[in-house]
């Protein structure tokens, strides 16, 4: 039985899929299905138009040599710090200004809008700033005593 396809990287340092056709699909990206909830749970992996090529359907089940090539690529695409603390908010209004300690370090971020906080599964939420920059709060029941209070006002 002839393995399915391969992954390697070309001299310009892309992702190249060759299938089992021996078909080179070059510059693709993996994709998790469920990146918060289950990142274990499926990997797809995508061309350059979005179609999907390859699916894993459990992370576990990768060759190593793969893994360490997908996870490569996966670090630099999904950068989305986790905020760890609330520690002020500009006003209690939108647009307002917080500044937050996340696990990448502290920083300050402009929320547009209430709608910009969506619950994502059971307490883990996802706050988009003014910029499109993704924070993750992995369980928002975990936070300390102001981080909750601040937050609580604009749920």
């Amino acid at each position: 039985m002839s393995k399915p396809h391969q992954l390697e990287r070309d001299a310009l340092g892309r992702l190249v899929l060759i299938d089992s056709n021996g078909l080179r699909h070059v510059g693709i990206h993996p994709v998790r299905a469920f990146p918060i909830t289950a990142p274990g749970a499926g990997i797809g992996i995508m061309n350059q138009e979005g179609k999907e090529l390859y699916w894993y359907p459990d992370i576990a089940a990768i060759p190593e040599a793969e893994l360490g090539l997908i996870e490569e690529e996966l670090a630099a695409r999904e950068f989305m710090p986790v905020i760890e603390k609330i520690t002020r908010v500009s006003t209690y209004a939108t647009p307002s200004i917080w500044d937050i300690e996340t696990d990448r370090g502290p920083t300050r971020i402009r929320l547009k809008g209430e709608e910009d906080i969506r619950r994502i599964a059971g307490n883990t939420l996802l706050i988009a700033d003014s910029n499109g920059m993704q924070f993750l709060i992995k369980d928002a029941t975990e936070l300390d005593k102001v981080s909750k209070k601040l937050l609580d006002r604009f749920r």
